[in-house]
């Protein structure tokens, strides 16, 4: 009993190796008459307890169809497109630049000057020296202007007293000058005048004293 199932086991492994010879056998043939180079996937026969022949034709089933070049392309890779790049417009942007109101200029606060004021002049006594003619001497005057205004214009008149021997005032006598100009704003200027009156009105023994000044200006 144990034989016979031993002896049976060895002729069924014998005729499935035969069947499994046949069939490479088969594709071999089939292979070499196929033009297109295809595969077939040959393996070791899967063990059966029984064998079985092949009872149909043999069909070869290509592993793998033929590739054509665009078949070689990876499904993932895609013909994109690129995008077309953004165009500026640079004439709807001046214009748009030059429609928008400009911010105004911060105005600039001019300093204002305070008027001029007019010309105030003012000067000192007069300071006298004699010369070799009694009826004549140097006055000397000083001017200040302390006004916003130059001095332009004006005189200055003097006024000489006729003094006698004893001391008495016998007579004035007006003389008119000059001012020395211009006299500046804020400016000081000096003059010395030599004031004289007729010889016939000073005799001898009697002298004249410049006391008295009267100044116009403009």
């Amino acid at each position: 009993m144990l034989r016979a199932t031993r002896t049976r086991g060895r002729r069924c492994a014998l005729l499935d190796a035969s069947a499994a010879v046949a069939c490479l056998a088969a594709f071999l043939t089939a292979c070499a008459a196929n033009s297109d180079g295809g595969y077939v996937a040959v393996g070791p026969p899967r063990p059966s307890a029984t064998a079985v022949r092949p009872t149909g034709s043999v069909t070869l089933v290509p592993l793998d169809a033929p590739r054509s070049p665009a078949a070689g392309k990876s499904p993932d890779t895609r013909e994109t497109s690129a995008s077309p790049p953004a165009t500026s417009s640079p004439t709807g942007a001046k214009s748009r630049r030059s429609s928008a109101p400009s911010p105004s200029p911060t105005p600039t606060a001019v300093p204002t000057r305070a008027p001029a004021t007019p010309a105030a002049l003012s000067w000192g006594d007069p300071v006298r020296e004699a010369t070799d003619q009694r009826w004549c001497e140097d006055v000397t005057l000083g001017f200040r202007n302390s006004g916003g205004t130059a001095v332009r214009s004006g005189t200055v008149t003097f006024g000489t007293h006729i003094i006698g021997a004893l001391g008495i005032d016998w007579a004035t006598i007006d003389s008119t000058e000059q001012l020395p100009v211009p006299i500046t704003a804020n400016g000081r200027k000096d003059k010395t005048w030599t004031v004289c009156v007729d010889a016939w009105r000073v005799p001898l023994g009697m002298h004249i004293e410049t006391r008295d000044v009267t100044v116009a200006w403009k």
